[in-house]
């Protein structure tokens, strides 16, 4: 046994998926920019995958626009946006829990001559609203919260912030970082406001380096690609179409049973938290996506606690798979006022459909013979 639960980093790839994939790469391999009948046939996969996630989305499936993942879909949203709206303003707001791939392209903006202002969240990691009333300013273009935080499952009032803002001023650009939330709960951007909507592929089970973004026609966006006007010249470069249509498969795949998949990570959820809630000196800092609970382990390091249950077969996450290039303590439990004994101690855990109640039984047999050996061995 194996426990793999470290689906918030990345998820195996759907068989039928992957099947599709391969007859892509090996059959119908035209490049869909192409006049022939090859060409023509990729050109369809793209069509269809614009379908799909305009049916799920519920908005016009020409203002999808794919890309290489979410970071490339943030980095466009956020990047593209800030210059093409900066004549009426330079201010942007955000959360101090975004992932890196939402906070980097911010930091480089900032240093571009925009100003960054930081929401206040409270100890679950909500975003208060009277916050974000206050730091809405005249020249303000730019707000962007995520729908579900990836290190602690926060699910984010994006509804009530979108209505915030647009109340305030119609024009500024509301971004949301979708990619933990697609999959997992439904979202229709344009009923609620949203502007700009990042999705990636390998967190629902197709193949890394595919993503998508929704994009509002009525805003400006500046492509941050260019070259042969691919995708009306919001992203040039010939479409990755393997993996386009790998992630439309997966997409509807895992919205045609929406109930039963969240059913089932929540009673996953729910076992794992009264299993290791048994464990003296643990926190619960998981917030209400039903696919990720976070908890922190009194007296443990968390790197340590990790290879622990790497020993055991077990596999978990210390935080964003992303920002281990980059370690250090996360700003995510920072900003939710972990003690800062705990803010090293803390394991995520993530889930999808093959993971197992038997699974979570043998891991929390596995922590509750690891975590007090591991407590002995830091007290000496």
């Amino acid at each position: 046994m194996e426990p793999y639960f470290d689906n918030a980093a990345t998820t195996y790839v759907d068989e039928d998926v992957a099947k599709l994939v391969y007859d892509i790469m090996t059959d119908k391999y035209g490049n869909p920019s192409s006049k022939h009948r090859k060409g023509m046939e990729a050109e369809q996969y793209i069509r269809e995958a614009r379908e799909t996630f305009s049916d799920i989305l519920k908005v016009s499936g020409k203002w999808i626009v794919f890309t290489s993942g979410g970071t490339e879909s943030n980095n466009l949203a956020l990047i593209g946006a800030a210059k093409a709206n900066k004549r009426a303003g330079k201010h942007i707001i955000t959360t101090p829990i975004e992932h890196a791939s939402v906070y980097n392209p911010l930091l480089y903006l900032e240093k571009q001559g925009f100003e960054l202002s930081f929401l206040e969240v409270d100890e679950y990691g909500k975003v208060k609203l009277d916050s974000l009333k206050e730091l809405l300013r005249e020249d303000t273009i730019l707000v962007s919260i995520m729908t579900v935080n990836n290190e602690i499952g926060t699910i984010e009032p994006i509804e009530e912030c979108a209505k915030i803002v647009k109340e305030y001023n119609k024009d500024i650009v509301f971004h949301s970082d979708g990619v933990q939330a697609f999959g997992k709960l439904n979202l229709y951007p344009s009923r609620i406001g949203v502007d700009l909507y990042s999705i990636s592929g390998h967190k629902l089970h197709s193949p890394k380096g595919v993503g998508a973004l929704y994009i509002n026609p009525k805003i400006k966006l500046n492509p941050q690609i260019l070259g042969g006007g691919q995708q009306w010249d919001f992203r040039s470069g010939t479409e990755n179409v393997p993996g386009i249509a790998g992630l439309s498969l997966a997409a509807r795949k895992a919205y045609e049973k929406l109930d039963e998949r969240v059913g089932h990570f929540k009673e996953i959820k729910d076992a794992l938290t009264e299993g290791v809630m048994t464990i003296e000196g643990v926190r619960n800092n998981s917030g209400d996506a039903p696919h990720v609970a976070s908890f922190s382990f009194e007296g443990v390091r968390s790197e340590v606690l990790l290879h622990a249950l790497e020993d055991k077969g077990i596999y978990v996450s210390s935080g964003s798979a992303c920002s281990s290039n980059h370690p250090g303590i996360s700003g995510v439990l920072k900003s939710i006022g972990l003690p800062k004994e705990l803010l090293d101690s803390t394991i995520r855990f993530s889930f999808s459909e093959r993971n197992t109640i038997e699974e979570v039984e043998y891991t929390v047999e596995a922590l509750k013979e690891l975590v007090p050996v591991l407590r002995q061995f830091v007290a000496r």
